[in-house]
């Protein structure tokens, strides 16, 4: 029987008591309490501990269910051992605690001697640093790569402007990687009332995750690579469905565009200057008095026309979604929503009402069924009109005050629960009623969805974007970690706001700022009301030069950036990728020097600069790396110091690598017909390369086109494997583009047929044949490439250079 213990100290799980083997682990009672042990793959178990009567099997979050028996366990004196075919569980009887081992006995994770313990409700594990311990991950949290020495509360928070060291933000995705001694493994705290995690903060002897309430019930995650940990994290939590193309183009957002005629002049904009975009997004401005579900009947007085245009010009439009709805008689979502019973409720039955931009409010509970049906049934009047994409906004819930009242009561279900439990779940939940919303009233069209507040699962329902950032220089490289770390999250696409919400961008800031977006996996540029003009034109003729370039670039890297999504919703793998995922063990990567640079999917190196500098110190990891615009070539595991003019961001492409492009379209909806296969000599790899439709989910059916690109070094030989799939591409053509070949390489051998090399002197990245019209009137001669191309065919091609 469980004791007894002083609520005002700190207590400690206890020794020990029973123990007994279960189908997916044990079970066991303490002194204090009890704990369940469940395994979910050779490589992931979870550990739950309660002082309460049974365990919680609710998640929002987890998917997966345990599905592996354990089959040995020993009984020693001291320790009872779960042994796995790829790592080891002790659990020391007096006092209990738990440690991880490899099967070749290296120490991976150990409680520290405090264990697991309650602080009145709070319940905390203590966990014993290693030596050279490094510590990435958080998801949206402010500060370095490497989290070693700091702490965070995860209570998620409408924080406007919020500063470089802010905290919390929006989301709260409570999961870490740790690593070292060339060791990685992952810990995700499946708890949604306010969490805290502490890496040895204000101490040097044990990290610490805690939770105000409720159970300790954490994921423990092994394997050999931070890759692989990212993998069994997203299938605990679930990964993305692939998202519609058009939403992987440029978006150009404004709080606000209004009226109508405006939103239609930006679009022509666009078109008029040749620069390719496929997203108009609508701010508050377009509805009536703030009340979401209504458009302007002044502003906007026929939205079904408007958006019709603007598909006439190849742009699709995403609308703002805020939470609160208005108190106002006659308001059709005020009173179908008393007459449905979905708001928030307070304890005695009345419904919490909060003020924001409508004014007072009430707000929808998702984690009821009936709240989530009655905002679909709203919803549907916006798919009716021609909107193809929602943004899920104000959804911490903001309020004016940004203080919940916490005694507010939600459904989770029928399992009724405070606000204390909902909070860091609601965007979540909101995300996820939108989603679901969009895909059945889509009819078989993916929806693109957008969220600012969120929790650990939102990828399978939802983008994420960084909220309300500021427009200088160091909001713009927390940016980049921030889109990093939440790639180590799970949550692949995401993005922030180019060029800065808050605040004038001065002209330099928002050309740096556009070159690094067309290299983020969302990539909108956004600013506040009351701020200067903010789209690529605003800036004067060199920064719309710069913009044009860059973003074209991006609609040119399309096949590549597709195939890293169709990657993510295969392995929750991110698009944009921290180094320390790939080179998890070089202690350069977490210098903060170099903190800020990432990887594009496997080949792009992007090393992010200031507006200010015109130099920079950049570190290439391992390997060799071709320089973007001139293909000069780097030996890895060096510094080096390299010119960074505005019109050049640090780009490098690695050697080895073999990746698609295509030519340049103003929007996803021009088809092309040629694929660009880029081939850089140096190491061997492989690429897989996604086709599909774009816009529906027949790609869960089969319609798909999936072809395995090889690059084998060591036999000069380049395989473009036969079409997986029942897709029909709209390629006619392949064009191959070596770079780096020797000298006397005049030809190749396609399928044993002989085929002429055309050696250029010029790059063959079309938005970089002339990328300095400004700068450089006179470039000189950019690198030297060698190209060939031949017909498009499904059976495998085999190619000898």
């Amino acid at each position: 029987m469980t004791k007894h213990f002083n609520s005002a100290l700190s207590h400690s799980l206890g020794d020990l008591t029973t123990w007994k083997q279960e189908k997916y682990g044990l079970t066991g009672d303490t002194t204090y309490g009890k704990f369940r042990i469940q395994l979910y793959n050779d490589n992931v178990v979870r550990i739950q501990i309660t002082r309460e009567a049974g365990f919680e099997d609710f998640s929002y979050a987890v998917e997966a269910t345990p599905s592996i028996e354990i089959l040995t366990i020993l009984d020693q004196s001291e320790n009872l051992v779960v042994k796995t075919p790829n790592f080891v569980l002790t659990i020391t009887k007096a006092p209990v605690r738990f440690s991880f081992y490899t099967i070749h006995d290296q120490l991976i994770n150990e409680d520290d001697t405090f264990g697991t313990s309650w602080n009145g409700e709070q319940v905390t594990t203590y966990k014993r640093i290693q030596e050279g311990e490094r510590f990435i991950g958080l998801g949206e949290k402010t500060g370095p790569l490497d989290r070693r020495g700091h702490g965070y509360e995860n209570y998620n928070t409408d924080n406007f402007a919020y500063s470089p060291n802010g905290d919390p933000l929006y989301c709260s995705f409570p999961f870490y990687i740790g690593a070292h001694h060339h060791l990685c493994y992952g810990i995700f705290l499946d708890n949604t009332y306010k969490s805290f995690f502490n890496f040895g903060a204000s101490n040097n002897r044990f990290t610490s995750f805690s939770a105000d309430a409720g159970e300790m019930n954490y994921y423990f995650i092994y394997d050999h690579s931070v890759a692989d940990i990212i993998k069994h994290y997203t299938h605990l939590t679930g990964r993305m469905e692939m998202p519609p193309l058009w939403s992987l183009g440029y978006q150009q957002c404004r709080y606000s565009y209004y009226p109508d005629k405006e939103v239609l002049s930006v679009a022509k904009t666009f078109r008029e200057k040749d620069i390719p975009a496929d997203v108009i997004v609508l701010d508050i401005h377009y509805m009536e008095s703030y009340k979401i579900f209504t458009w302007s009947k002044r502003d906007f007085p026929d939205p079904k026309k408007l958006l019709s245009e603007l598909k006439a010009l190849g742009f699709n439009v995403v609308v703002i979604c805020d939470p609160g709805i208005k108190i106002e008689e006659g308001y059709k979502a005020y009173e179908e929503g008393i007459r449905d019973d979905v708001f928030i409720k307070y304890p005695d039955g009345s419904y919490y009402a909060g003020q924001v931009w409508p004014g007072w409010c009430h707000f929808p509970d998702f984690t009821n069924p009936k709240a989530r049906k009655w905002w679909k049934d709203h919803l549907e009047d916006y798919f009716n009109v021609g909107v193809t994409g929602l943004w899920n906004d104000m959804n911490e819930i903001a309020t004016w005050g940004n203080m919940l009242p916490e005694n507010m009561e939600m459904d989770f279900e029928g399992n009724k629960s405070s606000i204390r439990r909902g909070r860091n779940i609601y965007g979540f939940q909101m995300a996820r009623s939108s989603y679901e919303a969009a895909k059945s009233l889509m009819k078989n069209k993916r929806p693109f969805n957008l969220t600012r507040s969120a929790f650990s699962g939102v990828q399978r329902y939802s983008a994420v974007w960084t909220g309300d950032n500021v427009a200088y220089d160091e909001h713009m490289l927390l940016g980049v970690r921030l889109v990093s770390s939440l790639g180590l999250a799970g949550v692949a696409f995401a993005g922030y706001d180019v060029g800065g919400f808050v605040g004038d961008a001065s002209t330099k800031l928002f050309a740096r700022w556009i070159s690094i977006g067309a290299f983020s996996p969302f990539f909108r540029g956004h600013s506040m009301i009351n701020s200067r003009d903010s789209e690529p034109w605003a800036y004067g003729e060199e920064v719309e030069q710069i913009s044009r370039n860059y973003i074209k670039f991006r609609y040119q890297l399309l096949p590549y950036i597709y195939s890293l999504f169709h990657e993510a919703s295969e392995t929750g793998m991110p698009v944009q990728r921290s180094l320390a995922v790939q080179y998890t063990h070089d202690y350069k990567v977490y210098n903060g020097l170099y903190q800020n640079q990432y990887l594009f999917g496997p080949y792009f190196l992007i090393a992010p600069v200031e507006s200010t500098k015109d130099l920079v110190k950049v570190y290439l990891p391992e390997g060799l790396w071709y320089y973007l615009y001139d293909g000069h070539k780097y030996t890895g595991q060096s510094e080096i110091i390299l010119d960074c003019p505005l019109h050049k961001l640090p780009v490098f492409v690695k050697a080895g690598a073999i990746f698609p492009m295509q030519p340049i379209t103003s929007h996803t909806g021009e088809a092309t017909h040629t694929i660009i296969l880029h081939i850089y000599a140096g190491d061997s790899s492989t690429f897989n390369f996604y086709e599909d439709d774009g816009v529906s989910y027949d790609y869960q059916k089969g319609n798909y086109a999936l072809r395995k690109l090889s690059h084998d070094h060591h036999s000069k030989r380049i395989i473009i494997s036969e079409v997986e799939g029942k897709f029909i591409s709209n390629a006619k053509r392949f064009k191959l583009v070596f770079h780096g070949l020797a000298a006397d390489t005049h030809r190749i051998i396609v399928n044993g047929n002989e085929l002429g090399l055309i050696r250029d002197i010029n790059t063959s990245f079309v938005a970089l044949e002339k990328f300095d019209p400004i700068h450089d009137p006179d470039p000189a001669p950019q690198q030297s490439v060698h190209t060939v191309d031949f017909d498009y065919v499904k059976e495998e091609i085999v190619i000898q250079f």
